[in-house]
């Protein structure tokens, strides 16, 4: 596939009880969508014909298909992967909402693993309703990793004015000091300098990495992570190459906006990320897992079970995932060629150096 082609995305629909479906729907009213990718929606008619009723989205018609490989490239598109009989609920969190959303990524997972797809996108879940399946089950960042192998992943906020991104996710804050030693904090620094330089084409990135304890440790008398894990951490990645400076206080970090002298941040845990992500870009922001052998990405809202239902849902940030899993899918595919070139040169280089 030439970079100018539409990108084809597969689509999970998330807590079919929940936003997904209405915020999927609203993105691709939007005719224009088409010429940038190829939806494939992974849910039922059912659940498309439901929401269709209650947005009065009639001019909306999906393609039903059994193979993304046979995807239309003028309509939105729809496998059916769910039960016909499925119960609907919007707001309510429920065992069988649960099953279907874990249907609906397994589905999608499948193909994209397959090379069927370029990309997905994911609909916001109930991560407790999936757990009763799976138990462990702590949200997409982990279970897409463990299913694909990845090694070292990343989950990673990105807006245009910001990028985020943790050590730890999904983890309980007492847990949080004993997860951290040097090597994940050193993983997560490499894995996310990684990913800007592949997945966002930036060159030589800089990258801040915050503190765990207040004012970074107060020399030790707040906390000694700082000096034990973290520093040593930086030090090592500096080691590699890699540009990255820390520990910072969170606080005056983010208070005094430093972090606009950077390409990303670093943060050690979930709010101490999100809190100040989310106050800067909530609408535009973008959850991507970095690290992965495909492109993942998500809004950075819940399931939103209090608007359920009511058409009050803001597609903004899943329409921003949508354009942001064709970008970075578009900028991998644009490393290889010149990391394909560099490899074709070198050897040819090597070949009249021996002539």
């Amino acid at each position: 596939m030439e970079a100018k082609d539409p990108v084809r995305i597969g689509i999970t629909v998330g807590d079919v009880n929940g936003i997904g479906m209405e915020v999927i729907m609203k993105t691709f009213m939007d005719a224009r969508m088409l010429q940038t990718c190829i939806p494939v929606v992974y849910g039922s008619v059912k659940l498309a014909n439901y929401y269709r009723k209650l947005l009065d989205a009639n001019e909306l018609n999906f393609q039903v298909i059994n193979d993304a490989g046979d995807a239309n490239t003028k309509r939105p598109n729809l496998i059916n992967c769910l039960e016909e009989d499925m119960k609907i609920e919007p707001g309510s969190a429920t065992a069988e909402s649960g099953k279907y959303a874990l249907a609906s990524i397994d589905a999608a997972l499948k193909d994209v693993m397959d090379g069927k797809l370029d990309a997905i996108v994911t609909a916001p879940i109930h991560k407790q309703s999936i757990a009763e399946l799976k138990p462990g089950f702590t949200g997409h960042t982990g279970y897409l990793a463990e299913r694909s192998g990845a090694k070292n992943h990343l989950m990673l906020m990105v807006s245009p004015i910001c990028k985020m991104g943790l050590v730890t996710e999904h983890l309980p804050l007492s847990e949080v000091s004993q997860a951290i030693g040097v090597e994940r904090v050193y993983n997560k620094i490499m894995a996310l300098n990684q990913s800007l330089m592949v997945d966002f084409s930036i060159r030589k990135p800089r990258i801040a990495v915050m503190a765990l304890n207040p004012h970074a440790g107060e020399g030790g008398q707040l906390g000694k992570e700082e000096s034990e894990i973290i520093a040593p951490a930086i030090r090592k990645a500096n080691d590699a190459g890699v540009v990255a400076i820390g520990p910072y206080p969170a606080d005056g970090f983010f208070g005094t906006v430093q972090w606009r002298n950077f390409d990303a941040v670093l943060s050690m845990y979930h709010d101490q990320g999100l809190i100040p992500f989310k106050s800067m870009a909530f609408d535009e922001g973008v959850n991507y897992t970095a690290g992965l052998p495909f492109v993942r990405t998500s809004p950075d809202h819940g399931t939103g079970f209090d608007i359920a239902g009511k058409n009050q849902a803001d597609e903004t940030s899943f329409r921003h995932a949508v354009y942001l899993a064709c970008d970075i899918f578009r900028s991998r595919q644009q490393n290889e060629a010149l990391r394909s070139g560099a490899l074709r040169a070198q050897k040819q280089l090597s070949r009249a150096e021996k002539d």
